[in-house]
């Protein structure tokens, strides 16, 4: 039996659906207590006048964390070395942003004592996977609220006729009500016209990160990123802080048209969904990263960590961050990358990432060995022995078939 709700504490990001959840807990709890409590990702403007508006409509008061830094290191940048994209185009910025907040969320309730944590994630979504996931993980016996599962509102048309009715201000209109997600890694866009996949998306009318790469300028930019295994720690020769890093390659990749992303994906509840998606600075870091790697890892543990990427993905999209597996794998990762240490020039054109330049003091990559030119280390003659074993199966069972037929 569930008990008594005196104080709940709701993850809060200002937007529609839980800027009507304040006033609907009070109404539906009893007046319970509201604590407000917004991760800080990368959001920006979004968190602007944030408090003021959370406690008038009904929080006893709002936590502001301060989270950017801890989800570009322990979260994003875990992800960009094992190469985890989710079905080979989504760089996954909402959803390892889900257990950094959750996580977080979590520490907020315990200290508060509350009853029950809250979000507002739908009924159809990944999103309260990704959060419940996370909540069980720090507190197993912790009740979660979820009002798109059982209060009577059925659309976002009549989350506004509620916020409406209750005086509840928004920054959205009907016209332009889009579900976006937006952070330092990313900014998606769903709903409206984009719900049919038919529609060719308005690129000018919702790009926020950038310019589409039709507007994007005549001349290409040049860019020079530093690995240490694995982990980007400088640009054009600056040390930069990670959340320094990040913003200026959304900067440059932005001003490109780099990282659009067009996508009809397979959710984890069962449907599909289309989504538009932003990331700029994330798909030059991924190309850079890659790029490094095909030159400091041995073919086999390359070959092997493309499947271990495929996996990550699933596991980050699924809400599957806290497990042993996801751990297990970031142990293996780690490992490939002691050798992942260099400089990867792009050149960066409407939309487009090119290979500039690769160079690692831990380069796998012979060029006496490549070359197409004289050489005195490499055998041609080595190969027909090796030829002849590699294809010894393919030879016995055409002799074998041969005879058959005979």
């Amino acid at each position: 039996m569930e008990k008594k709700i005196k104080k709940v504490v709701l993850a809060y990001s200002g937007g529609l659906d839980t800027s009507i959840i304040i006033p609907w807990l009070k109404e539906n709890y009893d007046g319970c207590e509201v604590i407000a409590v917004s991760g800080d990702v990368g959001q920006k403007s979004e968190l602007d006048g944030l408090e003021e508006k959370a406690k008038k409509t009904g929080a006893s008061k709002l936590y502001i964390l301060d989270l950017k830094k801890e989800f570009i290191e322990d979260y994003i940048y875990p992800t960009m070395k094992a190469g985890a994209v989710y079905e080979n185009k989504y760089l996954l910025g909402t959803s390892f942003a889900r257990p950094v907040i959750a996580k977080r969320i979590v520490e907020i309730a315990q200290k508060e004592g509350a009853d029950a944590i809250c979000h507002g994630c739908t009924g159809k979504g990944n999103d309260q996977v990704r959060f419940e996931l996370a909540i069980k993980a720090f507190a197993p016996e912790m009740q979660i609220i979820a009002p798109w599962r059982i209060w009577n509102i059925k659309s976002r048309d009549e989350e506004i006729d509620y916020a409406e009715a209750h005086d509840i201000p928004l920054k959205i209109s009907r016209e332009t009500n889009y579900s976006k997600d937006k952070n330092l890694w990313h900014l998606s866009h769903e709903g409206l016209d984009l719900e049919d996949p038919a529609n060719e998306p308005d690129y000018d009318k919702i790009l926020e990160l950038g310019v589409s790469p039709w507007k994007a300028p005549d001349k290409p930019a040049y860019i020079t990123i530093h690995f240490e295994k694995g982990v980007p720690t400088a640009i054009d020769g600056v040390n930069l802080d990670s959340v320094s890093l990040v913003e200026k390659l959304n900067e440059v990749g932005g001003a490109n048209g780099v990282g659009l992303v067009d996508m009809v994906e397979n959710r984890l509840v069962g449907m599909k969904s289309r989504g538009v998606y932003e990331t700029p600075g994330g798909t030059i870091l991924y190309v850079a990263h890659e790029l490094l790697e095909s030159i400091c890892l041995d073919k086999d543990t390359m070959h092997y960590k493309q499947l271990i990427g495929i996996k990550y993905g699933e596991m980050v999209y699924n809400g599957q961050w806290f497990t042993p597996l996801r751990e297990a794998l970031d142990a293996f990762v780690d490992k490939t990358q002691e050798t992942v240490t260099g400089d990867v020039k792009l050149k960066i054109y409407k939309g487009n990432i090119f290979n500039a330049g690769i160079t690692s003091p831990n380069s796998l990559y012979s060029e006496d060995i490549a070359t197409f030119g004289e050489d005195d280390c490499y055998n041609q003659m080595d190969s027909q022995g090796f030829i002849n074993l590699f294809g010894l199966p393919i030879k016995v069972k055409a002799l074998l078939d041969s005879k058959k037929i005979k």
